[in-house]
């Protein structure tokens, strides 16, 4: 074999060596070498699309023109392959033809919708809640989504406020599962396959303890409240390897999260070692001259670049005064070469600059949207989001052979309504593709059924006219179905209420077809937790339905027949009344804890309400029944090394198979922080069928029973824990104790 030469060696190296990819970091440094301030300063500037605003809207008729000179760097609310293709078009008409990343509010779903996030959290199914994210993935991707300003993790106490429904609910256990598990299902097998989109976790930090549960208002708390409550979440999700993070409106402590270096720097990319990049919330970065804590966009833009927001969503503080900064030296090349850096690592980490339009392809959009197997999957977590609250005498399931049911209400034949709060408007609107409650029952029931149906009254008002008709269309029925709550629009961002009861003469109603005699099961359609003394004290049944999506009236009728036995838990407490709020299971007990409703002497208690809520976290009633037995500990004492393993049997003793959530809660007796009277540290949901056993078991470790200390550091204290299981959170079956011992 001819030899090669020495020369002739070096040179075909050379070629071999060029023809290779380029690392993606080396990549990136070429790119900023060859990038202007102003073309840098345009990756971190975001605008808004033309067709649809979810903030304040902006107008602006140089768009195109901006991203032609490279002064923009992404696109939210922009839908569909031709429109996204059309802007990439402009993008790839700039000097260094950098690819816009198009960002969307896909928050739990994109054409097929999902139950509402709080829904889905009910169903403590954790592969449920996955799939449906990695469906949504699949779709938004298919139609030239790159990005998703989903999940929200925000821990929620308060249910007056709206966004509740975005998001777990109230525990950081619960949460941080949660969280984790839909950041898989947005990403996927990582960033750069074509079906996944980019996660964006918001909202960081504590935007769930706005006082008041007012949107947009300010969170007061200690740092170990903050670190051991509200950041688990986010940490589980960046630990999910989450590409991006969101600020939120909110000041903590009275520094708007916006330009909050505590927790921007010190905390998420310092101390968590995040690597992707910040984006603010809707023009929050120029909102902080509102906090009164700059006093123009100038200050504004240096407070947010110094805090570490790396992305200015449609402020245009950036754009207007970050040159300007850089040329008068408060803000370094450096800090914005680092922001840069983040936005384009992850634009080349989805393969954008080997081929922009890589997740703008017609074809695939087409086949994505219309996959049947979607469907299939939204009804499913649908009706395992339904959460059974009441079945007195064992009212439901309905039989199938029913000879006549009255459904009766002002959400029975409603479409769009199912879809709840941050649904995605495709183009064309069409909603045909939703099941409504009434077609639902239509699929259902068998042929011998005689559905009839009355509205009654409205969602809103005072308006009685339509209820003669309903109680007429009652009486001539078996059984009657009452279907009531909010609308659709009373729940989400911006819709704080401070009166959480069904609204308008909803409960009214209830009252009359009750009279009637004849049994009526209340289904109730929400986006949070809501107040209905009335309801829950007398109607018969009650599922608690929130706004289940796109196959809602499938779901519903799987329910109500039992084709699915219902197993859904809250995951937020239920209040007696909105006096009770802000309510949670995880309380301290304070030095004069309150016992019970009989004694209201000098204890912390109301003298007008109970002290327990209406429905407890952790609650959920299932058609069959489930007994616990049998509690077992490995040992009654661990050391920081060791584990302990708690066993127990949970037995079907009914006469329909279910599937049960087994709840484990902590509780440290003595702590030199007080602890809280339990904590979730674990669950498992197991199916049983009828007459069958099985046992579940936990495991104790060291970080079960670890907490924040005065110093924020993270550790567990020996001394006694109480270990209990049950149905929720005051439903506590069985318990025992065990210690940590030095």
């Amino acid at each position: 074999m001819r030899k090669l030469s020495p020369l002739l060696y070096v040179c075909i190296s050379i070629v071999v060596a060029l023809a290779q990819p380029k690392p993606i970091e080396q990549r990136i440094d070429s790119l900023l070498k060859l990038m202007t301030i102003e073309e840098k300063i345009g990756q971190m500037n975001q605008y808004n699309d033309d067709w649809t605003a979810t903030g304040p809207a902006t107008v602006d008729n140089d768009k195109a023109n901006q991203i032609r000179n490279g002064q923009v760097g992404s696109l939210l609310n922009c839908i569909g392959t031709e429109r996204t293709r059309s802007w990439q078009k402009i993008a790839m008409q700039s000097r260094l033809k950098i690819p816009l990343l198009f960002g969307q509010d896909v928050v739990h779903g994109y054409k097929t919708t999902f139950p509402i996030p709080l829904a889905e959290a009910c169903s403590w199914d954790l592969d449920a809640m996955q799939n449906a994210a990695r469906i949504a993935a699949t779709e938004a991707s298919a139609g030239g989504i790159h990005w998703t300003f989903a999940p929200m993790v925000d821990i929620a106490r308060d249910p007056r406020w709206g966004r509740v429904m975005e998001g777990a609910g109230e525990d950081p256990y619960l949460g941080s599962r949660i969280a984790y598990a839909r950041v898989k299902g947005f990403q996927g097998n990582g960033l750069g396959e074509v079906n996944s989109v980019m996660a964006c976790v918001k909202h960081f930090a504590a935007y769930g303890a706005a006082v008041g549960g007012r949107d947009y208002n300010s969170v007061d708390m200690s740092d170990r409240q903050l670190f051991e409550v509200y950041l688990p979440p986010f940490k589980a999700a960046l630990d999910a390897g989450a590409g991006t993070f969101m600020n939120s409106f909110n000041d903590l402590n009275g520094v708007p999260a916006t330009g909050n270096s505590f927790l921007q720097r010190d905390i998420l990319k310092g101390k968590w070692g995040f690597k992707g990049f910040v984006v603010s919330d809707w023009g929050s970065i120029g909102e902080m001259i509102n906090h009164g804590n700059v006093k123009n966009g100038y200050e504004a833009a240096l407070s947010a670049v110094t805090a570490g927001s790396d992305m200015d969503m449609e402020s245009r503080c950036y754009k207007n005064n970050l040159v300007q900064l850089v040329k008068d030296k408060k803000v370094s090349t450096a800090l914005i070469d680092d922001a840069v850096r983040r936005i384009l690592q992850k634009k080349f980490e989805m393969g954008l600059f080997d081929d922009p339009f890589r997740f703008c392809n017609a074809e695939r959009e087409q086949k994505e949207l219309n996959d049947p197997d979607h469907a299939k999957s939204a009804r499913e977590i649908a009706a395992k989001s339904i959460v059974l609250l009441k079945n007195e005498n064992h009212l439901l399931p309905l039989s199938k052979e029913t000879k006549t049911i009255a459904f009766i209400g002002p959400l029975v034949k409603a479409y769009k309504q199912n879809k709840g709060f941050w649904d995605i408007e495709l183009p064309g609107g069409d909603s045909s593709f939703i099941v409504s409650q009434w077609n639902g029952l239509k699929n259902k029931v068998g042929k011998k059924t005689i559905l009839l149906y009355a509205k009654g009254c409205d969602i809103e008002g005072t308006n009685k006219e339509g209820f003669a008709e309903a109680v007429r269309t009652a009486q001539q029925a078996d059984v009657v179905i009452l279907s009531i709550g909010e609308r659709r629009d009373m729940s989400g961002e911006a819709k704080s209420r401070s009166d959480i009861s069904i609204p308008g003469v909803q409960e009214e109603l209830l009252k009359e077809l009750l009279a009637t005699g004849k049994p009526v099961v209340v289904l109730i359609n929400a986006g949070r937790p809501l107040v209905f003394p009335y309801t829950a004290d007398h109607a018969p049944a009650i599922l608690y339905t929130w706004w289940l999506g796109s196959e809602a009236g499938n779901a519903i009728a799987d329910v109500l027949f039992g084709d699915y036995n219902p197993s859904g838990k809250l995951a937020m407490t239920f209040p007696r009344s909105v006096g009770q709020i802000p309510i949670y299971y995880s309380h301290f007990n304070t030095g004069r804890p309150a016992t019970d409703d009989a004694n209201h002497n000098y204890n912390s208690s109301y003298t007008d309400l109970s002290i327990y809520p209406k429905y407890e976290f952790g609650y959920g009633l299932s058609y069959t029944t489930f007994s616990y037995s049998n509690l077992q500990l490995t040992k009654k004492q661990m050391t920081a090394n060791e584990q302990i393993t708690v066993s127990l049997t949970v037995a079907n003793t009914g006469k329909y198979p279910g599937e049960e959530i087994i709840q484990l809660y902590l509780r440290d007796k003595v702590g030199s922080i007080v602890r809280p009277v339990k904590e979730l540290k674990d669950f498992k949901k197991v199916a049983l069928a009828v007459n069958e056993s099985t046992i579940v078991q936990f495991t104790i470790d060291k970080e079960k029973l670890s907490f924040f200390n005065q110093q924020l550091q993270w550790g567990a204290e020996a001394g006694e824990f109480d270990v209990m299981v049950g149905a929720s959170s005051r439903n506590i079956k069985l318990q025992d104790t065990f210690s940590l011992v030095p």
